[in-house]
């Protein structure tokens, strides 16, 4: 059996770095950059496709600055929301399949329990709104797709709370961080290698149905707080982390307090091992430093 040819969008993002390495075993990968494949520009989206003629499509671009989508609203729905209904149209047209992002902000965060996939969406800020908007356009197109919500991502690329962390720990003896908003931390890494599997069951035309919305996320939750504490130890940094509340950090978007997710159904569909976000920590410390990356 000859290897799909799979198309990877934002494969300079936190994901997209991830991917580009671990799907190279299972097909032919082009991953066209934004000059080729601009997400504010349909057409090129669709050039793209047509060019490259993808069985499986992966969109791991996104617009993910949560304040500043806030002013800077029709771009993040042009990236977002337009953006994967264009992909998921095109994908229709080839009998191909979409694997797309989405995110815990789609939910308002008051439950006290995880969120399920069959939970309604209430984003109560731009970037949750778009995003949400996004995964309606991509189910509304009527083809083959998976949409994989994730949680509080982070690796060593980009920017992500992470790296945010580090950068402070540096200059900083005590930092204050945010305790009373919760939710699942997880490494890119874990996630293109889970998706890496999913895509593997797509290609190879298991009849099984696996079309739909799935959660991928660690599991268990932490608060902020919590997270950057956990992150002081697994890089055996002797900073202080004292807690505040959300009130003594206001920030353009409103953030949900309590978003973390499921991932039941991923690991019963897709047989996708589901580590607790600790491991997954220290999975990237390890990783971190045997390959240093420059924070």
């Amino acid at each position: 059996m000859d290897k799909p040819t799979l198309l990877l969008l934002g494969a300079t993002g936190q994901v997209g770095q991830y991917l580009h390495r671990t799907l190279q075993p299972v097909g032919t990968v082009a991953a066209p950059g934004r000059e080729r494949a601009n997400l504010e520009a349909p057409a090129t989206l669709r050039a793209v496709v047509r060019d490259v003629e993808p069985s499986i499509i992966v969109n791991a671009a996104a617009y993910t600055a949560v304040d500043d989508a806030e002013e800077e609203a029709e771009r993040a729905h042009a990236i977002n929301a337009v953006a994967p209904g264009v992909l998921a149209e095109e994908a229709r047209r080839l009998g191909a399949w979409l694997v797309h992002y989405s995110t815990d902000y789609v939910f308002d965060g008051t439950h006290d329990r995880l969120y399920t996939e069959d939970d309604p969406v209430a984003p109560v800020n731009v970037y949750g709104e778009t995003k949400a908007a996004g995964e309606a356009a991509v189910q509304a197109a009527g083809g083959r797709f998976v949409t994989l919500r994730t949680s509080w991502v982070y690796s060593p690329y980009r920017s992500n709370f992470l790296r945010t962390m580090l950068r402070l720990a540096e200059t900083h003896d005590t930092l204050r961080v945010v305790n009373d908003q919760y939710g699942s931390p997880t490494w890119a890494g874990w996630i293109a290698e889970a998706t890496t599997s999913i895509v593997q069951q797509l290609a190879a035309d298991d009849p099984t149905e696996k079309r739909g919305v799935y959660h991928l996320c660690s599991q268990g939750c932490t608060s902020w707080h919590g997270f950057a504490e956990a992150i002081m130890d697994a890089f055996d940094l002797a900073v202080a982390v004292q807690p505040i509340p959300t009130r003594d950090y206001p920030t353009p978007a409103a953030r949900p307090a309590h978003t973390a997710m499921t991932s039941a159904k991923a690991k019963a569909r897709f047989g996708c091992s589901i580590p607790s976000w600790r491991t997954q920590l220290a999975a990237c410390a390890a990783a971190m430093r045997d390959a240093p990356t420059k924070i």
